[in-house]
């Protein structure tokens, strides 16, 4: 539990390839299963400052409480993603809080001196995400995201779905027939 953003609720893995990714989980890890989506829109999306054009996919799912996210970036645009990868890193990236509150958060991270690497939103107003460039080592930056739109009812959807995962359907395409 941090002090400052409570309980992570999501470990991120940014990966070159996200269905070998997926597999991997799936077939190892026994976790799923998996909400994929292969090209998320967002609203806007900003990387030190600038407008990005960046492009993924990502695919969720749940261990227990704890929210595993894929990201596979599908461009070059700016982004800490391809800092990530361009460093020689696949793996885990940043660690994820969850707010309802999502101003009070964020206003309180800058207080405190902590900077934007990146940030967005998908899906309106309370969609919105900061990642916080605090990597002393690869897997430690933090992510903030609002959880108080339509994001909170489909990470819960995705945490029911694992917990009575019974290995069938392991891939789920997120507006596509097969959801």
């Amino acid at each position: 539990m941090s002090r400052i953003f409570g309980a992570v609720r999501q470990n991120g893995y940014v990966v070159r390839d996200i269905h070998a990714a997926m597999k991997h989980w799936i077939e190892v890890m026994g976790v799923g299963p998996w909400y994929y989506m292969d090209r998320v829109k967002t609203d806007w999306f900003r990387h030190r400052g600038e407008d990005s054009a960046v492009e993924m996919s990502i695919a969720l799912a749940n261990s227990g409480d704890l929210q595993i996210e894929l990201i596979q970036q599908r461009n070059d645009a700016p982004s800490l993603y391809r800092e990530f990868l361009d460093a020689g890193h696949e793996g885990l990236q940043h660690m994820s809080y969850w707010s309802h509150d999502y101003q009070s958060l964020y206003d309180k991270a800058i207080g405190l001196g902590y900077r934007i690497g990146h940030e967005g939103q998908i899906g309106g107003d309370k969609g919105r995400f900061a990642y916080f460039d605090t990597q002393a080592h690869p897997g430690t930056i933090i992510e903030i995201s609002d959880i108080s739109g339509t994001k909170g009812p489909f990470f819960e959807k995705v945490r029911q779905a694992a917990l009575s995962w019974d290995g069938t359907r392991p891939i789920r395409e997120v507006g596509g027939s097969r959801q």
